[in-house]
């Protein structure tokens, strides 16, 4: 059956703007094209597709973030898609050396952050929450020192 996760697809209402957020966070650019034809409108499902999407990486990491701006057809946006109870694909978590000083980053560039830091008592796990690129959900989680 499955033997690796190969990347994470987000649509964004722009690319330039979360292709820079993501790299700001230390990922690396590892391709970026256009996509049209035939091909990608079998593979979605729809008709007449127009996209450029961006794929990028964190070093040591061989999952990749595939991120997909649609020209053709246009994307929409559920209203409710940014709360954490909806069904479906929620957040993507990262793991960090230093959750504060990450955090007050994240500050300094006016990211909004979902609450005060937590901790996870059973294992010692700090996590918060923040929204990315149109509204998506990201975690941050620092581990406790073994």
């Amino acid at each position: 059956m499955f033997t690796n996760l190969d990347h994470i697809n987000i649509v964004v209402s722009s690319l330039v703007r979360a292709k820079d957020f993501f790299m700001d966070c230390g990922f690396a650019l590892d391709d970026e094209a256009d996509l049209e034809g035939n091909w990608i409108s079998a593979i979605v499902g729809l008709e007449n597709v127009r996209a450029r999407y961006a794929k990028l990486s964190l070093p040591g990491s061989s999952t990749k973030l595939e991120l997909m701006e649609y020209a053709s057809p246009p994307s929409s946006r559920d209203p409710d898609m940014a709360k954490a109870n909806q069904l479906g694909y929620r957040h993507l978590a990262f793991e960090v050396a230093d959750i504060e000083a990450t955090v007050a980053k994240l500050k300094s560039r006016g990211i909004k952050i979902l609450s005060e830091i937590q901790t996870y008592e059973a294992t010692g796990k700090k996590l918060v929450y923040f929204y990315g690129p149109d509204n998506i959900i990201l975690e941050l989680a620092e581990y406790r020192a073994s």
